[in-house]
């Protein structure tokens, strides 16, 4: 059962790792990936937050398959990836810390029982211990590229489930954004081209200010040009399609590049 920690000093014990994980730190590449939903861990202090083990491994509580595209994806475009370690249930990276759903008490019709009454204080603490030190690294990262007058295209890989609500999904993939009007259409023209794939233009999801906290903080914010990627999860189950998807986008992304630099964007 999970802990309300309250009064407890510290979230994160010395058996926790931290809650960011980064991967190619040296990658060359103008595109800095990252990866919110990665991980599915929970500290242990807040025990299974009174969930079975068959719930921790849904969509509920991370975005499945997203973490072996994102690693390959990173060495193949030899790019930096961060991503977050710990189960979007816990606190989620890519929500606003003010919104209901950053420490979620229903997903999916799930009951979080571990969420439910938590105190400002316990809440305050996932922020602290989890939340700001994964952005404040993405922050120094990006920092550290304008000081070293490197070009940075920030790309925020999610994947998203095949059937909500009873609804079954037609696309592939999608590109979200929100105000950038510049790299959308040039990523949207790349997918498109390819032949065997259904494009979802800001579908599944838009990107929001209510709803998304990367892109608009890191990347709107900042005047970078970004997109969030969203791929569908029954495309990426396995090693061999986390792979394949890893590949492709590689390959798109590459083609993307000189697009961007033609059109003086980075």
């Amino acid at each position: 059962m999970a802990l309300d920690n309250a009064d407890r000093s510290l979230l994160l014990g010395p058996e926790d790792v931290p809650p960011a994980l980064e991967y190619n730190a040296q990658g060359r590449s103008p595109f800095l990936l990252t990866c919110d939903h990665y991980g599915r861990l929970i500290p242990r202090a807040l025990g299974d937050l009174g969930l079975q083990e068959g719930e921790l491994t849904r969509h509920i509580a991370w975005d499945i398959g997203i973490a072996g595209v994102a690693e390959t994806l990173s060495q193949q475009l030899d790019a930096h990836l961060i991503a977050q370690n710990y189960s979007r249930l816990v606190i989620d990276c890519n929500r606003p810390p003010h919104v209901a759903s950053s420490i979620p008490r229903i997903s999916e019709a799930t009951t979080i029982p571990g969420n439910e009454g938590l105190s400002a204080e316990a809440a305050a603490l996932r922020r602290r211990e989890i939340f700001d030190p994964y952005h404040r690294r993405i922050e120094a990262i990006i920092d550290q590229r304008r000081r070293n007058q490197r070009p940075t295209v920030l790309v925020a890989l999610h994947s998203f489930t095949p059937v909500y609500a009873g609804i079954a999904r037609p696309w592939h993939i999608g590109t979200l954004y929100h105000r950038d009007t510049s790299l959308p259409p040039l990523l949207l023209k790349l997918l498109r081209s390819e032949p065997d794939l259904v494009v979802g233009d800001n579908e599944p999801y838009a990107v929001s200010d209510e709803t998304d906290y990367t892109i608009p903080v890191h990347g709107e914010a900042r005047g970078l040009i970004s997109t969030g990627i969203e791929i569908r999860q029954d495309l990426i189950g396995d090693r061999a399609g986390q792979r394949q998807w890893a590949e492709r986008l590689a390959r798109i992304f590459g083609e993307l590049e000189p697009m961007l630099r033609a059109e003086r964007l980075i």
